[in-house]
Formats: C-alpha cells, sequence, structure tokens
C-alpha cells in the first residue's frame, strides 16, 4: 500500500508532457505482433498496463525491444502467427489488454489462459466471450464470466455480424479483431460512436476497413478477414485520459495557468473537453496539428469560475474514462452538473460511479448517485475535503481525489497510490513539479 495526501497548492504554472496514450499504445503492439515486418513505435506508454501486454505477446514468441525512452520495435509473426504460451497470461489491472488479447487469440487454435490482479479478476467479460463463442472461440471462465479463464481459438473462425448491445470500444476492438483471422467480412455495429483507435490503426496497417453510419444513428464497422499486415511506423500522442488531471487541476486551483504537450484530441475522446467547455472552462486548444494519422494538440488550461451544466448522455462514450475527474471538477462548480449514462462506469477497475459518489460525499459534497447517473451539487466554493478515500485498486479514482485535495479546504488522502502506475507513471513528481503539493501520509 503507498498512501498519499495532497493539500491545498498554490498556483500551478509551467508545460508539461504526459505519458503516451494507453488505448493506442496497446493496439500498437498488438498489430505490430500480427503484422509482417518491423514495428517501430514512439512515445509508448510504459505503464504497468502495457507492459503486461508487451509481457504476454512475448511469452507467445514476438520479439519486442525497448531502444530508447517510449522507443520499443516489434517484430511481427503475422495474423494467427502466434506461438502457444508456455504460462498463464497475466493482464494485471488492465481490462483494455485482457479484452483486446483474447480477440488476437481467437483465431490461435491452442488453450491460453488469463488472469490478473484481484480488480481485473472480479470484472465480467461476457460482453467479449458471448460473440467470440458465437466465432466459433471455446471458453472455460469462472462464474460470471470472470477470469481466470482458459481460452482455445479456432483455426476456422467464422466471420460475425454483431450488434453491440452496449457501446464499448473494447468489445467492438475483440470482434475486430478477431475478425482479422476469419474468412469473409466481419462486421461491427454500435449503437452510439466510440473511440476509433482500432479502425485508424488496423487501416494504417493495410486492413480493407469500411466505416458508415448506421440508421439509428451509430456506427457500422466492416471489416474484410484474413489480409496481409504490413508493419509500419506508430508515434503515440500524449494520451488525453492521463492530460485530463493536470488540466482539471488548473482549472481548480486559483491562479494557475498549464499547457499539456501534443495530446490527442480524436473526436471519439474529447468529450471532456466539451463537458468542461460547457461548463464555462477556459481551454484552449492550441498547435493543432497531425501525428500518425491521429489530431493532437497542445491543451491550455487557466483558472477560472466553473458553472454547472447538463452533460450530454451521448458524449457518454467518448470520455467514460474522465467522468471521475469531471465529477471533480462539478464539485467546485456554482450550479448542478447532472451526468447520464453512467452505467459503464459500473464495469471498470471499481464500481466507479458508486466510489466517485462516496468520496465526494466525504469531502463534503452535495452528491445523487442513481444506476446510471450521478448529479452533483456545487456552490462555487472549494468542497470542505478532509476526506479518506478507499480507491478499491483503481487508478482514475486515486488520481481524481489527489486533484480534489489540491483545491479543498483540508488535504484528502488516498488509500493506496500504487495502481497509478498502470497508466501515469510518475504523476505525483510530475504534478509536484507544476506546484502541486501530494507527499506521504506521516
Amino acid at each position: 500500500m503507498t498512501p498519499l495526501i495532497s493539500s491545498a497548492a498554490d498556483a500551478l504554472a509551467g508545460t508539461i508532457h504526459v505519458p503516451g496514450d494507453k488505448s493506442i499504445s496497446h493496439r500498437a503492439l498488438l498489430l505490430g505482433a500480427l503484422s509482417t515486418g518491423q514495428t517501430r513505435i514512439e512515445g509508448l506508454l510504459e505503464g504497468e498496463d502495457v507492459l503486461a501486454m508487451a509481457a504476454a505477446l512475448r511469452m507467445m514468441g514476438v520479439t519486442i525491444s525497448r531502444t530508447g525512452d517510449g522507443v520499443w520495435t516489434v517484430n511481427g509473426r503475422g495474423i494467427a502467427g502466434l506461438g502457444e504460451p508456455d504460462g498463464i497470461l497475466d493482464m494485471g489491472n488492465s481490462g483494455t489488454a485482457a479484452r483486446l488479447l483474447m480477440g488476437v487469440l481467437a483465431g490461435h487454435p491452442f488453450p491460453a489462459t488469463l488472469t490478473g490482479d484481484a480488480s481485473l479478476n472480479s470484472r465480467p467479460m461476457g460482453r467479449v466471450t458471448e460473440p467470440l463463442s458465437a466465432m466459433g472461440v471455446v471458453f472455460n471462465a469462472r462464474s460470471g464470466d470472470r477470469l481466470p479463464l482458459t481460452m482455445t481459438g479456432s483455426a476456422d473462425l467464422l466471420p460475425l455480424d454483431y450488434r453491440l448491445p452496449v457501446a464499448s470500444a473494447q468489445v467492438k476492438s475483440a470482434i475486430l479483431l478477431a475478425g482479422l483471422a476469419s474468412p469473409g467480412v466481419t462486421r461491427v455495429v454500435e449503437p452510439t460512436p466510440t473511440r476509433d483507435h482500432t479502425e485508424r490503426m488496423l487501416q494504417a496497417f493495410g486492413a480493407e476497413l469500411t466505416v458508415e453510419p448506421d440508421s439509428d444513428g451509430g456506427r457500422s464497422i466492416s471489416l474484410q478477414g484474413q489480409p496481409e499486415l504490413t508493419a509500419t511506423d506508430v508515434v503515440v500522442p500524449a494520451d488525453i485520459s492521463s492530460a485530463a488531471f493536470p488540466l482539471v487541476a488548473a482549472l481548480l486551483v486559483e491562479g494557475s495557468d498549464i499547457t499539456v504537450e501534443n495530446v490527442g484530441i480524436n473526436p471519439e475522446r474529447i468529450g471532456l473537453l466539451d463537458a468542461l467547455d460547457a461548463m464555462g472552462a477556459d481551454i484552449r486548444l492550441e498547435n493543432k496539428h497531425q501525428v500518425a494519422g491521429e489530431p493532437v494538440a497542445d491543451i491550455r488550461a487557466v483558472h477560472g469560475p466553473l458553472k454547472g451544466a447538463d452533460i450530454d448522455p451521448g458524449r457518454a462514450a467518448a470520455m467514460i474514462d474522465e467522468y471521475p475527474i469531471l465529477a471533480i471538477a462539478a464539485a467546485f462548480a456554482t450550479g448542478t452538473t447532472t451526468m447520464k449514462g453512467l452505467g459503464e462506469l459500473r464495469h471498470k477497475e471499481s464500481d466507479r460511479l458508486s466510489a466517485m459518489a462516496r468520496g465526494l460525499k466525504a469531502a463534503g459534497v452535495e452528491v445523487e448517485e442513481g444506476d446510471d447517473y450521478m448529479i452533483v451539487q456545487g456552490d462555487g466554493t472549494p468542497p470542505v475535503g478532509g476526506a479518506a478515500i478507499k480507491t478499491g485498486l483503481d487508478h482514475r479514482i486515486a488520481m481524481a481525489f489527489l486533484v480534489l485535495g489540491m483545491a479543498s479546504n483540508a488535504p484528502v488522502s488516498i488509500d493506496d497510490a500504487a495502481p497509478i502506475e498502470t497508466s501515469f507513471p510518475d504523476f505525483t513528481n510530475l504534478m509536484n513539479r507544476i506546484g502541486t503539493k501530494i507527499g506521504p501520509v506521516t
């Protein structure tokens, strides 16, 4: 356990760079492994989640080398070219790594066992195992379709036409990755658009993929199976999910003005920026450009008053990982902030909806929690703070409440900062360099 405490900070200032995008890092490793030739990845997130993915691929015969700070090479083995692992594949805390790897393994006719830490092993995997089973994969899982589970893929994988019951980029991606090893066309229809890193990167590696609007307002993605993927260089932009924490901290701490450089602003990832704009935040996108097919910008945040807002539930899929830090911003706003369509938060590293509601109440914030919504009432002044937060092994809960402590009246502590290493290595040092006061609990 690594408890930390966060105290009121003076004005935050500086230009910083946060770690590479975790979603893109996972996909770069996977598609590099499934391609022919050597893929060079620059800016790879070197957090525990991504390193778990790299370790699993190495166990299946993929040569992955670190050649510099954030620079890695992957020697691909081709689609369905992985070897049977000689041990259990430990995915640590990463639901993304587990679900995406299950999609890749679907086209490999050997048994593979996946496990994770206590948090990951408590999360249901049924939304992935159900469509993959329909393609011909055999699963043997614990009750509730939880890890550890053993799966045996098929050399004769069936193409699938599947409508997602709930919008999920992870489930969509798992099916598309499985479809690579299947003859014919695999089609996924999502009810609302989700992050499209998988589609963009598949096309960059040479897959034949089309994206069309669906008649119900969603999106239809069709993939031609059994292509030959060709290794390509990937530049990973900074992760907007990580940038969210220093950006919101700057909005809340009086006198602050910070810039986070080279952040990915994929249209399906910037729901938080839209929500903060609706709350009156001073957020500026500067130096917009393209990096390896992904839109990128420097994001500047300047302190100022926030007002409550009704957050568009149609944008939930574009900001599902950012609701914890948005709820912190809402606690400082004047008026009511209503967030709906949050059911997916109950299936993350923890039940984030309940964790945020409990923590905010403990810090003196008025909160209403429903099955898939949260309403936060603020009065424009800093919350009382003074809470001791149980993070439930959830990195985003941990970072969100450390940000709360930076601007609340009394310090806020968290029980364990260790999970932060999964997505944001050196978080504490980086934040303290721009003026925060995070330290050990004494």
